[in-house]
């Protein structure tokens, strides 16, 4: 991706978030240069943390139909979910854009509650997990939907219209698009650690390979280690 692609979704992505009345935390707006000057100073916690801005196209450069926007708020540390004290849990919001994949995954360790804060439906297909952690491509996917609990058949589709949630657990194969427009969706979960908790069905990349073509407006989480070094 470009990085004045990367700009304009940012942009976009604001402006849809505020929409909907939510107000993204302050270290949200900082520069390049504020981050850097502040995570040596009091806020070292967004970079370990690995709170922000997450744009990604999964590596396939086809971000319209391959690809999901996310910003971490708010994350605890592996090793505070390892020793079970601490802080657990982890918050996104994320756009889903209309028939734009989030490809089929799961996680190792993270549980999750996604969320339709507002828009068009969410649609997720699923699948269970073998015992080897492969799709079951013939088990009943068993999931709970705002305290009910829903059966679906493998490779099951799933819609949630705004307001409605479903809690997946470690080892629910997942893919999920906005149908019939865009989608605001909430994200609360345990420790979130995208750099070896996804496991994708298919050899693609989590993160984005950005083309600087211009100055970045805001640093993305997978900038942090380049640019905060």
């Amino acid at each position: 991706m470009k990085r004045s692609e990367v700009n304009e979704i940012i942009r976009e992505s604001d402006r849809f978030i505020r929409s909907f009345g939510f107000v993204m935390p302050p270290f949200a707006y900082w520069s390049p240069e504020e981050m850097r000057i502040r995570v040596k100073d009091d806020s070292a916690a967004i970079h370990s943390a690995r709170l922000g801005w997450d744009i990604t196209d999964y590596g396939q450069g086809r971000f319209d139909e391959l690809g999901l926007f996310l910003f971490t708020v708010r994350n605890g540390q592996t090793e505070d979910l390892k020793r079970g004290t601490g802080m657990l849990y982890a918050e996104k919001i994320m756009i889903s854009r209309e028939n734009q994949l989030s490809p089929m995954h799961r996680h190792v360790m993270k549980a999750e509650d996604i969320i339709n804060r507002g828009g068009a439906k969410l649609v997720l297909e699923m699948f269970s997990s073998k015992a080897d952690g492969s799709i079951d491509e013939e088990g009943d996917v068993v999931v709970a939907c705002d305290g009910r609990i829903k059966r679906l058949s493998a490779g099951g589709r799933l819609a949630l219209d705004p307001g409605e949630s479903v809690t997946l657990m470690p080892g629910n194969w997942h893919a999920f698009w906005g149908e019939g427009g865009d989608v605001l969706i909430g994200e609360v979960s345990t420790v979130n650690d995208d750099l070896t908790d996804n496991i994708f069905r298919e050899p693609i990349g989590r993160f984005s390979d950005v083309e600087d073509d211009v100055p970045p407006l805001h640093l993305l989480v997978s900038d942090y280690d380049k640019w905060l070094a």
